[in-house]
This record gives structure tokens, C-alpha cells and sequence, in this order.
């Protein structure tokens, strides 16, 4: 394959075709079914996939052969099925997803999620990056190869529409679709990170997640606070004990045994070889304010915090009026939604019933304590490189950034990646993606970095040539 062919061939199709669409795609405010139970109703994710869907048919008239359907399963979202038929032995499974999550305040002046923003290389909005661009990305690789005449295996490429609200339809899909779907020898994700844009980064686990809402009532209404302070508990001061079960306030480090997992040595290695290629930039891409430190103090283990061990955050709070609304009440209660990160190798159902024991169990002073967590998702970790992947990976990488491929887990969670490792075991795995420093995907300034787009576009044209020379 003529590298160079293919970088000119990337930087084409992506000015020229994919940065317009996803520029449209980005002014479309298709959240997620989690975030817009009225998704259906409002009509933005029709609208995405009429977009998506308009871009890849037109594309798919180089690929001849090729088929394009979308999917409606009642009562769910849709999802988007490409077809393309390969010369070589094996089927290669690609995936992406197109909805969004919400709007997040905090978005620089000129921007904001639905106001696409070119900048510096830079395509800023919601959604390009988290996942917008894969399916673009993906056909542009196939693309790549046709031009030289490269073979390829079988191609099936799935862009679903839940992925953000934990890819509830998803299975669903898949045992509608497995006859056409098939065994795939080979899966590649554009949904995942990159430590820095200067090469190809394999996510090697995605942490499982507990997300509920911790809801304590000590009250059928508010109180005028002079009058209840002193007799009634203040349901925050219940929540905050409750939380105590679960995590150490002073360190951050959770306490329930059924949450951690010995961390692979191999992992462990992993770990300290990427500090040593980012060294502070595994803590200062964060936005910190002055004087903010890190969680750890070493990047070895602020790596590990990040993607093996247990972690809680707070992303939500009802009960409470904003400061310049809020008189002087007692409020009957307190409403927290918790996103607890799991380990790869943790049960996502026994953290979930572990963690709903704890925070249930023995309400201080009788107050009403529910956690409402609907289910617990599993994590996934990576299966061992075949030789050929692992060649094929740091030829892509040097190739396209002229750095071989760095390993990484990731702090976040693609559930498809769980049942897809479970469903089949002997698959290998490409998992990568663009969200690096300062990305910020799903808060303020999400951007979708175009120059590493294109490398990764290129890469996995690079592998699946790759992966048709195997057999």
C-alpha cells in the first residue's frame, strides 16, 4: 500500500466530504434516549440518520456490491447496517454511534454543543468526536483501499443510536442481525481515546459503570429552615454520611470489596510504559483551576486510578433550588445521581447489589433512603494481540504519525465492547479513537481533532489491508 496515496487520499475526503458533514451533523441536537425521552417525538435522531445515511449511500457507489438498510426495531432507536462485500477471507465487524449527549454549560464564547466551530484544526460541537466520525472515518479507510486496489474482508459496519444511555437497544439489534452480521474475526472501535495525537493509541480495557440516583426524604415538604433546623435531619447531612459507606472522603479511594480487582501485571506494565511517553500530561490535560492537585502522586498510579480502580462521581443533584432562588427552607430532600466507574473484570450487577446494600441498609434516623440503579455494566479487557495485529498496529502507526502504537486502558465505558467480548471470545479487537487532551467529550468544547482523525482513518485502512493477507 502507497502510504502517501493514502494520507493525500485522507486529506480529500476529509475536507472535502467529511468535515462539512459532520459540521451539519453537529448542529442536529440528537441527545441520547437517556437525556431526551422524547427522542422520537422531537425528531433529531431521524434527522442524524437521514444525514449519516444520505453521506454513505453516496459513497457506497465505489464499493460495488455494497448494501445500506436502515434499522428499526419497535419502541427502539435505529440503527444504521453496511454491508460491503470483501475479496479476501474473514469478516471484520466495524462500529460507531451517532447520538449525543446533553448540552453541559461552561462552552467558550462563539461555541456551544450545537454551534459547529472550525478552529485550529479543530471541529468543535457535540458529538464529532463522541462518535460522529467513525462511520465517516470507517468508509473513507475502505475508500483508501479501493483506490489502489487493495483487498479487504467482508466488511460490516453497525452505527447504533443508545450508546450514550448505555446501548439498552443495542443487543437487541444484534440477535435481530446476528445471520447478517456473522463471526467476526476481527472488530474495530473508533468510539475510545488517544493519550496525545501524535500516534495510534489501542485502548486495552474500558471500565463497567453503576449509575443511579440516591434519592434520601426526610420530609413530605419543605420547612421554613428556623422553624425545622434542630428537629428535623437535613437529608443532605444523610446523604453525605451514606456516601462515607461507599468512599473515603479525605483520599477518594471506595471501600466495598466486591469493587476492586487485582490488576493484570501485564496491565500494571502497560501503565508505567505510558507515563513514560505522556510523563504530566496524564494529570495536566485536565482544566484544573490553580493550585488543584491531582488524586495521586505518581502517573503510574493516577493511570491505574483511572482505568482499575473503582471510582465515584456526583454528576447530578435534585432537591435543590439555584443560590439565588433559595429561601430559608429545609428541603425534604436530596436527590444524587452517582456514576460509580468498575474495574474491567468487575460483575457489574454484584458492584451494583453491593452498592444498594450499603447505601439502603440501616437509614440514619429513619429517613427514606432509595438507590435506584436499574443495572450494572460489565468492563471489558482486551484479549492478547494476535502477532499479526500487533505488527499490523505499529506498522499503521508509523506509517501514518511516524510513532509506533502506544498501549492505554480507558477511564470510560463502551458497553458494546463487554458483549462483544462475550459473545466472541476468539475475536480480535482494534479499539481506538480521538478523544485526547483537552477533548472534552461530553462537557463543554468537545472538538474533534481533524489531523488525528485523518492518521486514524489511514491506520485502519492500513490494518484491514492487513487483516486480508491472514487467510
Amino acid at each position: 500500500m502507497d502510504t502517501d496515496k493514502v494520507s493525500a487520499f485522507m486529506g480529500g475526503i476529509w475536507d472535502d466530504d467529511i468535515i462539512p458533514a459532520l459540521t451539519n451533523y453537529i448542529r442536529i441536537p440528537n441527545k441520547s434516549p437517556a437525556f431526551d425521552p422524547d427522542w422520537q417525538a422531537h425528531g433529531h435522531m431521524d434527522r442524524a440518520v437521514a444525514l449519516f445515511e444520505g453521506w454513505a449511500r453516496e459513497k457506497l457507489k465505489a464499493l460495488p456490491g455494497s448494501k445500506l438498510e436502515v434499522v428499526r426495531l419497535k419502541g427502539r432507536t435505529p440503527l444504521i447496517l453496511i454491508e460491503v462485500p470483501g475479496s479476501a477471507p474473514g469478516n471484520v465487524l466495524m462500529y460507531g454511534h451517532l447520538d449525543k449527549q446533553p448540552e453541559m454549560k461552561g462552552w467558550a464564547e462563539g461555541t456551544g454543543p450545537w454551534t459547529p466551530v472550525l478552529k485550529d484544526n479543530k471541529l468543535y460541537g457535540r458529538g464529532g468526536a463522541d462518535d460522529g466520525y467513525a462511520m465517516f472515518a470507517s468508509i473513507a479507510a475502505l475508500l483508501a483501499l479501493k483506490q489502489q486496489n487493495i483487498a479487504h474482508a467482508r466488511i460490516v459496519l453497525v452505527i447504533e443510536a443508545s450508546e450514550e444511555s448505555g446501548s439498552p437497544d443495542l443487543p437487541f439489534y444484534i440477535d435481530h442481525l446476528s445471520k447478517r452480521i456473522g463471526t467476526p474475526n476481527l472488530v474495530v472501535c473508533l468510539d475510545s481515546g488517544c493519550g496525545n495525537y501524535d500516534q495510534l493509541w489501542l485502548t486495552t480495557s474500558l471500565r463497567g459503570m453503576v449509575i443511579g440516583n440516591l434519592t434520601v426524604r426526610v420530609l413530605n415538604e419543605g420547612v421554613h429552615s428556623g422553624d425545622a433546623s434542630g428537629i428535623v435531619p437535613s437529608s443532605f447531612r444523610i446523604a453525605r454520611q451514606l456516601l462515607s459507606r461507599i468512599e473515603d472522603e479525605t483520599t477518594g479511594e471506595l471501600k466495598l470489596k466486591p469493587l476492586f480487582v487485582k490488576v493484570p501485571a501485564e496491565r500494571v506494565a502497560q501503565a508505567n510504559a505510558t507515563a513514560k511517553i505522556l510523563k504530566n500530561e496524564v494529570w495536566n490535560k485536565m482544566p484544573f483551576p490553580r493550585d488543584v492537585r491531582p488524586m495521586a502522586k505518581t502517573n503510574p498510579e493516577l493511570i491505574l486510578n483511572r482505568t482499575w480502580r473503582p471510582q465515584l462521581a456526583i454528576t447530578a443533584v435534585d432537591g435543590y433550588p439555584l443560590p439565588e432562588q433559595g429561601g430559608n427552607v429545609l428541603l425534604p430532600y436530596t436527590t444524587l445521581k452517582l456514576s460509580l466507574r468498575l474495574p474491567p473484570t468487575c460483575d457489574g450487577e454484584t458492584a451494583r447489589k453491593a452498592v444498594k446494600a450499603a447505601l439502603e441498609k440501616n437509614p440514619p434516623q429513619g429517613a427514606q433512603v432509595t438507590f435506584d440503579a436499574p443495572r450494572g455494566e460489565n468492563g471489558w479487557n482486551a484479549p492478547k494481540l494476535a502477532p499479526w495485529l500487533e505488527k499490523a498496529l505499529n506498522k499503521a502507526s508509523k506509517a501514518a504519525f511516524g510513532k509506533p502504537v502506544a498501549f492505554m486502558g480507558e477511564g470510560g465505558s463502551i458497553p458494546f465492547m463487554a458483549m462483544l467480548g462475550k459473545k466472541f471470545p476468539n475475536t480480535q479487537f482494534v479499539v481506538t479513537g480521538v478523544l485526547g487532551p483537552h477533548s472534552n467529550a461530553h462537557g463543554p468544547n468537545e472538538f474533534l481533532h481533524i489531523p488525528a482523525a485523518r492518521k486514524v482513518s489511514a491506520s485502519i485502512a492500513s490494518i484491514l489491508a492487513d487483516h486480508a493477507l491472514q487467510g
